[in-house]
């Protein structure tokens, strides 16, 4: 069956974003990143930004985080978790998104969350932590933690969640279609890679 999905999983700071936009665009069909987190903060109630930061990442660096982290919601989801609300929530909404036809979904675990379809092209982008490095301060901006700590707990966070929910390492290439380094090849040519091979 052709394509008719591509899921961007990243590495922080790798561009995995800009290049699923750009290959949404070459494409011609629908890009969701920060659409998707705000379908699911209207389905769940929650912010935003709480969803932007919960959605797809541990609650902290720690790899026992989601051990400390299952309270309850009282009278919510039938006494779920916050993250396993979130989870279901955004299982739902990918599911949705991916029926309504094709399109471009960056992060969230929609790799995992699409695997039994046989239309999606499962992408992971990665880069030399360096490049990655450069990338962040020049987009978002120096903070307190230097670039390489930040890209390190991010990832870290990104890769404890998509353990916990999938039972599956995050970035194992045989988890995908296609593993690139951007840093190596470029955006452009990321982007020209992903969709020939969509094709």
């Amino acid at each position: 069956m052709a394509t008719k999905i591509i899921t961007i999983s990243r590495e922080f700071g790798s561009g995995g974003r800009t290049i699923g936009r750009q290959v949404a665009e070459a494409l011609g069909i629908p890009f969701y990143d920060k659409e998707l987190v705000e379908q699911v903060a209207l389905e769940s109630g929650f912010a935003p930004d709480f969803v932007a930061e919960n959605a797809e990442h541990s609650p902290s660096a720690n790899r026992f985080a989601y051990a400390f982290s299952q309270q309850a919601v009282p009278g919510a989801f039938n006494g779920m978790s916050t993250a396993d609300i979130l989870w279901s929530i955004q299982c739902s909404v990918i599911q949705q998104l991916a029926e309504k036809g094709p399109c471009v979904i960056v992060g969230r675990n929609a790799d995992y969350i699409l695997k039994d379809r046989t239309d999606v092209l499962n992408v992971y982008i990665h880069a030399p932590i360096e490049q990655r490095a450069e990338r962040i301060v020049r987009l978002y901006g120096e903070s307190e933690k230097k670039p390489e700590a930040r890209l390190n707990e991010k990832d870290k966070r990104r890769r404890i969640n998509y353990q916990h929910y999938t039972g599956r390492t995050w970035g194992a290439p045989q988890n995908y279609a296609l593993c690139l380094d951007s840093g190596a090849l470029s955006i452009e040519k990321c982007v020209e890679l992903i969709v020939s091979a969509s094709k």
